[in-house]
């Protein structure tokens, strides 16, 4: 299986992340699913989330499972059958508030999908063995 390409520097990734945790309010205990936007600039956003799903391809390599954080990035991972045309059939998506709260514990998948704050479809859609990174 090929290596994961990386766009994003572990070292810029990893800061990223701190900062977007350090700046992130955690998520009420009456409404467990739904993290408080961070006060963080945009631009680390985007370069925490691409991150994360870089490392996320990098510890379960393959194509059967599409993740998407718009406006942020896409990646496929998980091995199983590849997809090669038209939507896959197993796709993940959410906000990046909640995909940053899931990778870096401060969320669980299963409250999440619970909560509907993510939409998961196709039986290999499940990241729960994989979050928090």
């Amino acid at each position: 299986m090929a290596v994961a390409r990386r766009r994003i520097d572990p070292a810029d990734g990893q800061a990223a992340l701190s900062q977007w945790a350090a700046g992130a309010v955690p998520p009420s205990d009456a409404v467990p699913a739904a993290p408080a936007a961070p006060a963080v600039p945009r631009s680390v956003i985007a370069t925490a989330v691409r991150y994360s799903l870089e490392e996320v391809t990098a510890r379960a390599p393959g194509n059967s499972v599409e993740v998407r954080v718009p406006p942020f990035g896409v990646t496929q991972c998980v091995e199983g059958p590849r997809h090669t045309r038209g939507t896959p059939p197993n796709v993940i998506e959410c906000d990046a508030a909640t995909w940053l709260a899931m990778v870096t514990g401060r969320l669980s998948w299963a409250d999440a999908v619970s909560a509907g704050r993510v939409a998961a479809s196709g039986l290999r859609a499940d990241l729960s063995a994989l979050l928090p990174l």
